[in-house]
């Protein structure tokens, strides 16, 4: 199940990279977006696939699974929401200012030259 994951975080990593290197700011918004969810199970695979009882330990729990990688996901999903959330009001109020959500012609230069 790991390598299938890997395999998963690899397309993640990948498709985010291509739309981070695209002009256009909703795409490379999306492409942070993407980014963050592979970090999220790139997390979740590092801390193990297992099965097992839940961490509350007692005489009859045997094995049990490691809550804290189930901790940091959360708090990545809650923290990579507030950015996505600032991403999109920052895009949403530039395009209105300026018209446009190209990123060559945001930073001043016009590709009709």
């Amino acid at each position: 199940m790991e390598v299938v994951m890997a395999i998963v975080i690899g397309i993640l990593f990948m498709c985010a990279t291509y739309l981070m290197l695209s002009k256009s700011i909703l795409r490379i918004i999306i492409g942070t977006g993407l980014l963050s969810h592979g970090a999220h199970l790139l997390l979740l695979t590092m801390g193990g696939l297992k099965q097992g009882a839940v961490p509350l330990l007692t005489e009859e729990a045997a094995s049990y699974v490691d809550p804290l990688p189930q901790a940091l996901i959360l708090t990545a999903i809650v923290i990579s929401f507030g950015v996505t959330a600032f991403l999109l009001v920052l895009a949403y109020r530039s395009y209105q200012e300026l018209g446009t959500d190209n990123m060559e012609r945001l930073k001043g230069n016009d590709t009709n030259e």
